[in-house]
């Protein structure tokens, strides 16, 4: 904003934690020094002039003593805008004259409080306002003391020069003052808009973060625990229709009912904990995938040269096919075949699990959270997901996940 602007309303108008990052206030000792050393300069101009006599000039200096605590009262909370609007501000320019102008007029020493007068009207008013104010500080004392007095000609001439310099001298300080204060108050109420849009940002932060965590869980339990509940369920229907007929296989289920149970135990445990996959923890992808496939009794076939791979994308891998299994075992049935593949490639690991159930068509339903989950958990680590599926025809669901070349084979 241009000094030439008016203000609206004094310059100094933010408070609290902005307010710290005005100029003027990390500087306000400095204004209190400066104000105490032209009051005291001026007190030994006043009581060592030439004339008038000491009467008067022990008058003068007596009208600038309740200046002190004037300033000390009033006037250091009118500069710190406390309190706002520029009512508070006339009302202490207005005393403070009403002491300065008979002591400048009594003797003429006075007129050197003059430069600690004046930067308070331009820092408490408009700029119209201010620059009135500094031609009544400057240039009334002159006026009254040349008519009280009546000195020489070039006596009057000299102090009428002076005054007039000084005023023309104050209006420009007095921009100067506008400017920086207004520069200040522009670079506070930007750092409160950044500190506000930074609390924000955090609480947005926040906010995602929760919310991708809860997905995260979701997916977690969705994968892991929801599976195999549901195995379990698939295994109870199993065992009720084997149990009179087919005691041998009944048995076998339920063998997998309890592994499959004591395996959502410790994904329970490693979901609390934080780490790796049950299936995962001290074994390969293709042995977790191996003891997988044996509880949905599905086949497993390994291609190529099997190899430790990184930890994310072996734990992407097999949620992928947990997956796909539970969706095959829902879907299609428990007496159908699945075959789970997993095929290692110089650059790349591709997990796919077919069975030969009724199928569907894909473009006719829309995907489930399950295969969403599957598709977004395969993009976290770049890969891809794909359903391949027809009715009467099967269904295979791939998966492709991108890794580093192979450096050792594992026998």
């Amino acid at each position: 904003m241009s000094a030439d602007v008016p203000l609206e309303e004094p310059a100094r108008r933010v408070t609290g934690p902005a307010a710290d990052a005005y100029t003027w206030d990390r500087s306000f000792r400095l204004w209190d020094s400066y104000f105490a050393v032209i009051w005291l300069a001026t007190q030994v101009f006043v009581l060592g002039a030439g004339q008038p006599g000491r009467p008067l000039r022990l008058v003068a200096a007596a009208l600038l003593v309740p200046l002190i605590p004037l300033y000390l009262g009033v006037g250091r909370r009118m500069l710190r805008g406390e309190p706002s609007g520029e009512g508070p501000a006339l009302a202490y320019l207005a005393a403070a004259l009403a002491l300065f102008l008979p002591s400048a007029v009594l003797v003429g020493e006075t007129r050197l409080l003059t430069f600690a007068l004046v930067p308070q009207c331009f820092m408490t008013l408009r700029r119209w306002r201010a620059t009135a104010a500094a031609a009544v500080i400057t240039l009334v004392p002159v006026t009254g003391w040349a008519l009280v007095w009546w000195p020489g000609g070039w006596e009057v001439f000299f102090n009428a020069l002076f005054a007039v310099v000084t005023f023309v001298f104050s209006v420009a300080v007095g921009g100067w003052v506008i400017r920086v204060v207004e520069q200040s108050q522009e670079r506070a109420e930007l750092i409160a808009e950044l500190d506000a849009s930074r609390h924000e940002l955090a609480q947005l932060s926040a906010a995602h973060g929760a919310l991708a965590e809860r997905e995260r869980m979701a997916r977690e339990i969705h994968d892991t625990l929801a599976q195999g509940f549901t195995s379990l369920l698939m295994l109870v229907q199993a065992v009720e229709a084997e149990l009179d007929h087919d005691a041998p296989r009944a048995r076998r289920h339920l063998a997998l009912m309890e592994e499959t149970a004591r395996q959502n135990l410790a994904e329970a445990r490693a979901l609390v904990a934080g780490g790796t996959p049950a299936d995962l923890a001290g074994a390969s992808l293709s042995d977790a995938l191996h003891r997988l496939a044996r509880r949905h009794d599905a086949g497993l076939e390994v291609t190529g040269p099997v190899r430790a791979l990184p930890a994310g994308t072996e734990v992407v891998a097999l949620r992928a096919c947990q997956e796909a299994l539970a969706n095959a075992r829902k879907h299609a049935g428990s007496s159908v075949g699945v075959v789970v593949a997993l095929a290692y490639a110089d650059e790349s690991v591709t997990v796919s699990v077919r069975d030969d159930g009724p199928g569907f068509d894909p473009d006719a339903v829309s995907a489930g959270y399950g295969l969403a989950g599957l598709r977004a958990r395969a993009a976290e680590v770049g890969g891809t997901a794909r359903v391949h599926s027809a009715p009467d025809a099967g269904t295979t669901v791939t998966v492709r996940l991108p890794v580093p070349a192979a450096r050792s084979e594992v026998p």
